[in-house]
């Protein structure tokens, strides 16, 4: 019987890379990475063809470079991204909210925590790649995500170790912790049906480049449907997550001439600042116009009326972050996830 000779691999110019064994072996950089050192997540006839190709091509582990995946630094890093905010923090209040769970489950998994600041026009993905200043990131805001999954795909390709806070999407690069969206805004727009509201207004971006308020608007129209009502275009204005963005489109809806009684705003901040507008339109909340939120932020229960929402477990959310972050940086296997949401029904809905 024959014995099958190995494939003899062209001379490579210059010092051979991970990405060069992965492009002779057809997987990915972080499959190359994985079978160097040895975990269990890559298949032994994998293994045995990306170290006969290493062997060939001289191919020698930069210790320096793998150092954090090998032995870690015990420390996770935390990127905040700028958000459109009236004061000079630049982030979301409930990205704050969300930042204690994440320290006391670093802290319980005995890690550092790093935090940054990061704007989205500079190049943090390889900042932090090249510079290894942690064995892994989560990232908590990413702004338009249609611009942002190039970055995202990039970090899957360079083999980090990342997870972030957003939607759970088919397809989508790394892995997600996400609230169900989805059943949040049916819910409580079910809620406002409930209380007798039948022309429901949506405020907010309801496109693929803002996923979560996509899915928030889906539910928010079966809702609707399951009502026999209709989400009609006409009640729906797009908003970013500001105080500023509410009030404007409420003025917006407003001009259009279009009857409401309820409003379901696809965050705390944008309800917030749609509750303004219709007090300076002399519009009087509940009794006029209901209003809803998304996220529970803390300001949501001090603004008067007190603002019905749907509340994200944050607490639950950050140690899921840090519990996957920690399974991708020892080879474990790991998957998005989606998190329940429950109502927290106040007066701004007539629920109290």
């Amino acid at each position: 019987m024959a014995t099958e000779k190995p494939t003899v691999i062209a001379p490579i110019r210059g010092k051979a890379t991970s990405l060069d064994i992965a492009h002779l072996a057809g997987v990915s950089q972080p499959t190359v990475s994985r079978a160097l050192r040895g975990s269990p997540m890559v298949s032994e006839e994998t293994r045995r063809r990306i170290l006969a190709i290493a062997e060939q091509l001289n191919y020698k582990v930069d210790k320096n470079a793998s150092n954090l995946r090998r032995q870690h630094s015990g420390t996770i890093a935390l990127l905040f991204f700028e958000d459109p905010t009236p004061d000079d923090s630049q982030i979301n209040p409930f990205f704050l909210s969300m930042l204690g769970s994440i320290t006391r489950a670093c802290a319980l998994q005995g890690y550092d925590l790093l935090i940054s600041f990061q704007q989205l026009s500079t190049n943090w993905q390889a900042d932090y790649e090249d510079s290894n200043k942690a064995d892994g990131l989560i990232l908590l805001g990413y702004g338009d995500y249609l611009q942002a999954q190039s970055r995202l795909e990039q970090l899957v390709q360079q083999g980090t170790h990342f997870v972030r806070w957003g939607a759970v999407l088919p397809g989508q690069p790394g892995v997600s912790i996400g609230c169900d969206n989805f059943q949040g805004g049916h819910d409580i727009t079910a809620h406002l049906i409930a209380q007798g509201r039948r022309g429901i207004a949506f405020l907010g971006d309801a496109s693929n480049h803002y996923p979560e308020f996509l899915e928030r608007y889906r539910g928010h129209a079966q809702a609707l449907r399951a009502a026999g009502l209709e989400a009609s275009p006409q009640r729906q204005v797009d908003a970013i997550t500001t105080e500023q963005s509410g009030y404007e489109a409420v003025q917006a809806l407003l001009a259009r001439g279009q009857r409401f009684d309820a409003v379901f705003a696809a965050s705390d901040l944008i309800a917030i600042g749609a509750m303004k507008a219709l007090h300076e339109r002399g519009l009087r909340v509940p009794d006029d116009v209901a209003v809803a939120g998304f996220d529970d932020i803390p300001l949501a229960s001090f603004v008067n009326p007190g603002l019905s929402t749907v509340q994200q477990d944050t607490k639950l959310a950050g140690t899921m972050l840090v519990e996957s972050l920690l399974k991708l940086i020892n080879d474990e296997p790991v998957e998005s996830r989606t998190i329940p949401v429950r109502l927290a029904l106040r007066g701004s809905s007539g629920a109290i």
